[in-house]
């Protein structure tokens, strides 16, 4: 009986793990830290290889047509903002995404990322510059209406 109730036990928390997961999918608006006014939509889905990415969809910017990404390195080098993946090869950890990283195409910075539900139904981005998450700042994105 106790193994039994164990199992239920345990297949209902993975459920509602898979729940918070999917409610991360989707069209998300950035929203700017220190205008508190939107500067994006980032799509986020689950690749073909079970790794979560985050790709621009929109910018609200009058030049946001042929803007490029000056400051990036490496491949994202002068390439357009626009449909940019910004976050890369995030993992499952427990109801997080965890384990990849994310661009911010305005410095060119790359930081561990972390990404949460919070208790309203944003999504809570963690950039740090330590796997651990101790040095960096979080931000809250808005599902998109």
């Amino acid at each position: 009986m106790k193994k039994l109730l164990f199992s239920v036990l345990l297949f209902c928390c993975a459920l509602l793990a898979q729940a918070q997961l999917e409610n991360m999918l989707g069209e998300w608006t950035t929203i700017d830290d220190k205008t508190s006014q939107p500067k994006s939509v980032v799509q986020i889905f689950q690749a073909t290889n079970g790794l979560y990415y985050g790709k621009i969809t929109a910018l609200f910017r009058k030049d946001a047509d042929g803007l490029l990404c000056e400051k990036c390195k490496g491949a994202d080098q002068n390439k357009p903002v626009l449909g940019m993946l910004i976050i890369r090869e995030m993992k499952v950890d427990g109801n997080n995404l965890a384990g990849g990283t994310i661009l911010d195409p305005q410095s060119g910075d790359v930081y561990y990322c972390k990404i949460s539900l919070d208790k309203n139904g944003k999504l809570k981005l963690r950039g740090s510059l330590d796997k651990r998450g101790l040095l960096g700042r979080s931000q809250y994105w808005e599902r998109k209406k």
